[in-house]
């Protein structure tokens, strides 16, 4: 019994040491480019996996990709805007190397178009629509800008320049120097003043006027 078993073991190993060799003669450094159809220009970082498993890579920013698959690999190549496109490693290859340069082509998607509006009705967007205020042409806002009383206003509200204050120093400085030395006069103590008040007054001058 002891021979059987060590028999069956014997050819067991056998099987084994004849798949693993043939496995290493299927093996194949697989290395490519990747370009697109209609420019040849690359297209980096594109997945490059063995169909139905999880072995594979990506290609690099110039399209480049390099790693070990067998013969008779369905190689799968994809990336975000192509088409999804397969390649198979022949079987019949006396190298163990091989190498491709794969051209994807361009997977373009129209969407139909979509507007937004901010209105969530008909309703709504037509009381919306009819609020709103129309603004004024040039014409009108020349008209607006050239109102008299607008630039009034605005000249009153305005503070003094430069040359209006230094005017207004100047004269200040004069009339500290002419009266320099002495008392500024006082009206109230002019008679002259106090005699046209009183003319006025009697003139009726203070009176309001409707």
């Amino acid at each position: 019994m002891r021979t059987v078993k060590y028999l069956i073991l014997f050819v067991s190993l056998l099987m084994m040491a004849g798949q693993v060799v043939a496995q290493k003669d299927d093996v194949v450094q697989f290395s490519g480019v990747i370009v697109t159809g209609d420019s040849l220009k690359p297209v980096p970082y594109a997945s490059i996996i063995v169909k139905d498993t999880r072995r594979g890579t990506v290609s690099d920013f110039f399209g480049y990709f390099s790693f070990v698959a067998q013969k008779n690999d369905t190689i799968v190549f994809s990336s975000v805007g192509y088409k999804k496109s397969e390649f198979v490693i022949p079987d019949s290859l006396s190298s163990s190397r091989y190498s491709l340069i794969h051209m994807m082509q361009k997977d373009t998607i129209l969407l139909h178009e979509t507007v937004v509006y901010p209105w969530p009705t008909i309703e709504d967007f037509k009381r919306a629509f009819m609020s709103i205020k129309v603004p004024d042409d040039e014409l009108e806002i020349i008209k607006k800008n050239l109102d008299g009383r607008r630039l009034a206003s605005a000249a009153a509200a305005l503070p003094m320049d430069g040359s209006g204050n230094f005017k207004a120093a100047m004269a200040d400085y004069h009339t500290r120097m002419y009266h320099y030395g002495q008392v500024p006069p006082n009206n109230l103590l002019n008679p002259l003043a106090w005699a046209q008040f009183i003319q006025a007054w009697k003139n009726g001058d203070f009176k309001r006027k409707d």
